[in-house]
C-alpha cells in the first residue's frame, strides 16, 4: 500500500484582498451502483473520486483558473464551491459558514452572493422564456422586485452591462433569435442581476466562435472591475487562462497537483503535466518549432486511481518513489506487443498466462507461464521488453525480479501520493520536488 501523504497545506495566497473561500480536503465521491446480482450478495460497488481532497483560498477580488483536462474534476469542484453538488468530506467556507453542512433551505439565500456561468448558454436560458423573463426570473425567485416595472427596470439595466443594447431590440427575443455570444450576455446579465460578489464560470467561452471569446472574457473582466466581483474560471485552456486569470491551479483526476500566480506558472511551471499542458497551447507562430511530448495515454478511472502518484503511468521522468504497479506492467507488455509482426507477437504471447491478476492494484506482479512454458521462458520475455526500450520509467519503480515458485514475480518499489508542497513561488505535488 503506499505511503499516506502529509495533510495538505494551504498554497501561499497571492496579495490582495481578504479570503472569501477556504476550502479544506474537500472531496465529492460517487458511489458506484454494480449490478444488480451484487448489490443483492452485497458486493462493493466501488467509488469515483471526482474531487480527491483539495485544498485552496479563493481571495476577494481575484480571479483564480481550474485548469486541466476533461475529468480532473474540475467541473465537479466548482459545482460543490457554490452547493450544487454536496461534499462528502472536508470542508467549505463562505465568510463565517460553512456551506458543506448547510441545507437547500439555508443556502437558497446565499445563492444570491454565489451564481454561476454554465458552459453551454443554449441549454441554459429556456427556450420557452423571452430575455426579459429568463434574466429576471432570479428575482422573482428570491422576491426582490416588487412590481413588474420594478423587475423590468433592473433586466434593462443588467441588458446594457452586457452589451446587449439599445435593450428594447432584446427584451421580447427568445434564445433561439439570438447567436451564441449574444445568449452568453444573457447569461451574465442572468448571473449579475442579483448582485453577487462571486461568479463561478464554467467555460464559459468554450462553445462560442472564435471571433467573440476574447470579447465575452473583456466583458467579465469589465464586470469584475465595475461590480466588485471574485472569479473562478473553469477551462482546459492555458491560453485563455493566461489572460483572464491571477491565479491558476492545474488539476488531474480530482487533484490540485499546481497552484500559483499565472505568470510563475507558464514562465517556471513544475509539475510534469502542468508542463505537459502548457506544451500543447498552440503556436501562432508558424515559424516557431515547438516540441510536442505530450503525455502518454489517457486520463485514469477515478474509479480505480493509479497508487502512488496519480500521474506516475504518463510521467516521463516518473522514478522509483512515484508509486508503478501491477497495472502498469500489463499496459507496457500490451504497448510492446503492438509494434510486433504477427509472428513474433503469436511467440512472445505464449510465453505467459492469463494477465488478469495484473488488473489488480499491487506492488508486487506474479507472471504465469503459458501452457508448455516455463518460468526461464518469462524471464526471457521481461528481458526483451527491458532491453526493447531501456529506457522506459516504469524500469526506474522495479526493485527485484525473481522466481517464485514457477512463476516470476516483479517487486515494485513502494509508492507514495504527493502532497502539496511550496516550491520556489508555487505550491506543487510532485516528488521532484
Amino acid at each position: 500500500m503506499p505511503t499516506k501523504p502529509d495533510a495538505p497545506r494551504l498554497p501561499a495566497p497571492p496579495a490582495g484582498g481578504g479570503t472569501m473561500l477556504d476550502v479544506r480536503d474537500l472531496e465529492v465521491h460517487y458511489d458506484l451502483r454494480g449490478s444488480s446480482l451484487g448489490r443483492l450478495v452485497g458486493a462493493g460497488s466501488g467509488v469515483v473520486r471526482a474531487v480527491d481532497g483539495v485544498t485552496f483560498q479563493l481571495h476577494k477580488g481575484e480571479v483564480l483558473g481550474l485548469v486541466g483536462e476533461s475529468g480532473s474534476g474540475k467541473t465537479t469542484l466548482g459545482r460543490a464551491l457554490l452547493g450544487l453538488v454536496r461534499p462528502t468530506g472536508g470542508e467549505i467556507h463562505y465568510r463565517d459558514r460553512e456551506l458543506g453542512r448547510l441545507s437547500e433551505r439555508q443556502l437558497r439565500p446565499m445563492r444570491r452572493q454565489l451564481q454561476m456561468v454554465f458552459q453551454d448558454p443554449g441549454a441554459a436560458l429556456n427556450p420557452s422564456m423571452d430575455i426579459e423573463t429568463a434574466v429576471g426570473h432570479p428575482l422573482q425567485i428570491h422576491r426582490l422586485a416588487a412590481s413588474r416595472s420594478e423587475r423590468r427596470a433592473k433586466v434593462v439595466e443588467a441588458l446594457e452591462r452586457v452589451g446587449l443594447a439599445p435593450v428594447e431590440r432584446f427584451l421580447d427575443k427568445y434564445p433561439s433569435d439570438l447567436s451564441g455570444g449574444q445568449k452568453q450576455r444573457a447569461v451574465l446579465a442572468r448571473a449579475i442581476i442579483l448582485g453577487p460578489e462571486l461568479l463561478v464560470a464554467d467555460e464559459p467561452v468554450s462553445m462560442l466562435d472564435m471571433s467573440v471569446r476574447a470579447k465575452i472574457l473583456e466583458l467579465m473582466l469589465d464586470l469584475k472591475r465595475d461590480l466588485d466581483l471574485t472569479y473562478v474560471y473553469i477551462t482546459h485552456d492555458l491560453a485563455t487562462a493566461k489572460f483572464f486569470c491571477d491565479r491558476v491551479a492545474i488539476m488531474y483526476l480530482g487533484r490540485i497537483v499546481e497552484i500559483g500566480a499565472v505568470e510563475e506558472i507558464f514562465a517556471d511551471p513544475k509539475h510534469p503535466y502542468t508542463k505537459a499542458l502548457l506544451r500543447a497551447v498552440p503556436e501562432p507562430d508558424p515559424s516557431q518549432s515547438i516540441p510536442r511530448d505530450l503525455p502518454r495515454g489517457e486520463i485514469p478511472d477515478a474509479a480505480a486511481p493509479p497508487l502512488g502518484c496519480a500521474f506516475h503511468p504518463r510521467c516521463p521522468v516518473a522514478f522509483e518513489k512515484c508509486g508503478w504497479e501491477t497495472r502498469d506492467l500489463r499496459a507496457l507488455l500490451e504497448q510492446h506487443w503492438l509494434g510486433l509482426d504477427e509472428e513474433t507477437y503469436t511467440a512472445e504471447r505464449a510465453a505467459i498466462g492469463n494477465l488478469d491478476s495484473l488488473e489488480i492494484a499491487a506492488h508486487r506482479a506474479r507472471l504465469t507461464p503459458g501452457r508448455g512454458r516455463g518460468q526461464a521462458d518469462l524471464t526471457a520475455l521481461v528481458e526483451r521488453v527491458r532491453a526493447n526500450d531501456p529506457e522506459e520509467p516504469l524500469w526506474r519503480g522495479v526493485a527485484r525480479v525473481e522466481a517464485d515458485e514457477g512463476t516470476l514475480a516483479v517487486d515494485f518499489h513502494p509508492g507514495e501520493d504527493p502532497s502539496l508542497r511550496r516550491t520556489g513561488n508555487v505550491d506543487v505535488a510532485c516528488h521532484l520536488y
